[in-house]
């Protein structure tokens, strides 16, 4: 399982808290310092099956800063693929990727979904 999280998250720390107490292994990865990669998310987003907005940090400063709420719309998935790699705040977290489960966010039955 790979986990993309932000140390300073407190939902990023309440997963790992998590995982270590009921000794789920994982790889951890900082996203602000080892940001996925296009080809990494273009994966992760087609097999999520989910809509490519909630792979965006929407309380995240920097999405507010590029005023993204307004410009998502107009953007190609390509572009939105592209923007995503380009800076990990963008993204949501934390990310968890295991075989070909993706989940964003962490709620506690998602995990015990994928890890039972």
């Amino acid at each position: 399982m790979l986990v993309l999280c932000y140390p300073k998250c407190s939902t990023c720390n309440k997963l790992i808290k998590y995982l270590d107490s009921n000794n789920i292994k994982y790889t951890y990865r900082n996203i602000k310092e080892d940001n996925p990669t296009y080809d990494e998310l273009k994966k992760w987003f087609e097999l999520s099956k989910l809509d490519i907005k909630k792979f965006f940090n929407t309380s995240g400063l920097i999405y507010k800063d590029l005023n993204l709420k307004d410009k998502l719309n107009d953007m190609s998935i390509d572009e939105k693929l592209k923007l995503l790699s380009s800076n990990g705040m963008l993204v949501k977290r934390p990310l968890i990727i295991k075989d070909n489960n993706i989940i964003l966010g962490f709620k506690e039955e998602n995990i015990k979904r994928i890890t039972n």
